[in-house]
C-alpha cells in the first residue's frame, strides 16, 4: 500500500521513523516532508500534500492511506480535512485507530507526536493501516452524506422527530 506522509516538526521524529518502518512492513511511504528540523515551519504546506497524494492515489485505484503527525495532532487533521475527499481522524488509541477505518473510511491518521511515545503511535498506526472499512450500510451512508454536503449538496436532511401513538 501507498501511505503519504506529512507532518511539521513537532512529528518530524515520528514521519521519519514511518518511512523506513512503512518500507519494513512492505508499503511504500512517500513523504511529503518537512525534511529538515525548523521550529517554524508551517504545518499545512506538508499535511494539504499528503491529504492530496491519498485522494488523488484513491481515485485512480491505487491502494493508498495517508498519516499526518503534529505536537498534537489537531491542526494537521484540520488541514487534512480541507481537501475534498479527505477524511481525517485523530487518534490517541488503538480503538479509535481501529473505528476510524472500520466506522469512518478515513483514510488519513492524525496523531500528536508530543502526546504519545513512538512505540505508543506506531501501534496505532499499524491498526489504522490494517483495519478495513466494514462497509456497513449506515457507515455508507453517512459517509456518502458528508461528500455530498462537500461537494456542494447541501445539508442533508434532519429526520422527523418520533411521535407518540
Amino acid at each position: 500500500m501507498r501511505v503519504h506522509l506529512g507532518s511539521d516538526h513537532a512529528g518530524l521524529e515520528l514521519k521519519d521513523h514511518l518511512v523506513g518502518w512503512l518500507a519494513e512492513q512492505g508499503h511504500e511511504p512517500v513523504d511529503h516532508g518537512p525534511h529538515h528540523f525548523d521550529a517554524e515551519d508551517d504545518y499545512p504546506a506538508f499535511c494539504l500534500r499528503a491529504a492530496e497524494g491519498v485522494v488523488a492515489d484513491q481515485a485512480a485505484g491505487t491502494e493508498a492511506l495517508a498519516i499526518v503527525v503534529g505536537g498534537s495532532g489537531n491542526g494537521e487533521q484540520i488541514a487534512a480535512n480541507k481537501v475534498v475527499g479527505a477524511r481525517a481522524a485523530l487518534v490517541w488509541s488503538d480503538e479509535t485507530a481501529r473505528l476510524a477505518r472500520e466506522h469512518n473510511d478515513a483514510n488519513v491518521i492524525s496523531v500528536g507526536g508530543r502526546l504519545h511515545t513512538l512505540p505508543e503511535m506506531t501501534g496505532f498506526i499499524r491498526v489504522f493501516l490494517t483495519t478495513p472499512f466494514s462497509g456497513a450500510e449506515r457507515h455508507v451512508r453517512r459517509i456518502g452524506q458528508l461528500a455530498s454536503y462537500e461537494t456542494g449538496g447541501g445539508l442533508p436532511p434532519v429526520p422527523p422527530a418520533p411521535t407518540d401513538a
